[in-house]
């Protein structure tokens, strides 16, 4: 697997992009690979799910912001060879701040190009929208992960992402590829689940992980130890599943 920067992105809220990021980055990090998560949402979730307390200053709002440098926002994850630029409630208005700096899509690219070469694997955790922190997400990522709900809609937001995805990189950047879609809370017990699952392969085939990260208590609890579901619960189906995704991303490149 060569160095690569991962945006876990999708415009819905709800549909496991932190538990994805998360998860997949303490698979990463578990192999020896030397492993970073961004946390771009003002909700902080993945900062809390890695163990560090929201509110840390300089978080990644300083970093867009221009007032810090992404090498002295980084902390200590929970595991080793994990590292997490945590996230803070004041992204909230970081539109307001990108909109005064040059070129306002690169700007997260700007800031952590310094970085990148530190680490074997990068996962930015996007929020739950399409608005210029996700785009600076996407223009300074490398490939792109997208969680998908077992849910009613979520081939319709799915397709709204793609598009969205492509403009990126028609305009913005060129290198940019989809690593794949990961079907996510899927609860094999009920006919919707099986539909939605059955509907995304339909429509989007090969572009489709095999694994499928099922709705488990494990991987809802492991965030308010601090700690990825390998380390809160290694042998849960959970664990499992972002171990086997993790082998997919890699086999992908």
């Amino acid at each position: 697997m060569s160095r690569s920067v991962y945006a876990v992105a999708n415009q819905k809220g709800g549909v496991g992009k932190t538990t994805t990021a998360v998860n997949l980055a303490a698979v990463f990090a578990a192999g020896g690979r030397k492993t970073l998560v961004v946390d771009l949402d003002q909700q902080a979730n993945a900062t809390v799910a890695l163990g560090v307390q929201k509110g840390m200053r300089p978080s990644s709002y300083e970093v867009l912001a221009g007032e810090a440098t992404a090498a002295d926002a980084v902390v200590p994850g929970p595991v080793p060879n994990l590292e997490v630029l945590p996230a803070s409630r004041d992204l909230a208005g970081s539109a307001i701040e990108l909109a005064s700096v040059p070129d306002p899509p690169f700007q997260l690219s700007r800031q952590l190009e310094p970085l990148v070469g530190r680490y074997d694997v990068v996962l930015i955790d996007c929020p739950p929208a399409l608005g210029l922190v996700t785009v600076n997400a996407l223009v300074a990522s490398d490939r792109v992960i997208v969680p998908v709900q077992a849910e009613y809609l979520a081939l319709e937001g799915l397709i709204e992402f793609l598009d969205t995805l492509t403009t990126v990189r028609r305009e913005l950047n060129p290198s940019l590829e989809l690593a794949g879609v990961v079907v996510t809370m899927h609860d094999e017990r009920t006919r919707l689940a099986q539909d939605v699952e059955r509907d995304v392969r339909d429509h989007f085939s090969e572009t489709v992980f095999q694994t499928v990260v099922p709705r488990t208590v494990r991987l809802a609890e492991a965030p308010s130890y601090g700690l990825p579901v390998s380390e809160y619960a290694p042998d849960s189906r959970g664990a499992s599943a972002y171990r086997a995704l993790a082998a997919e991303v890699t086999e992908r490149g």
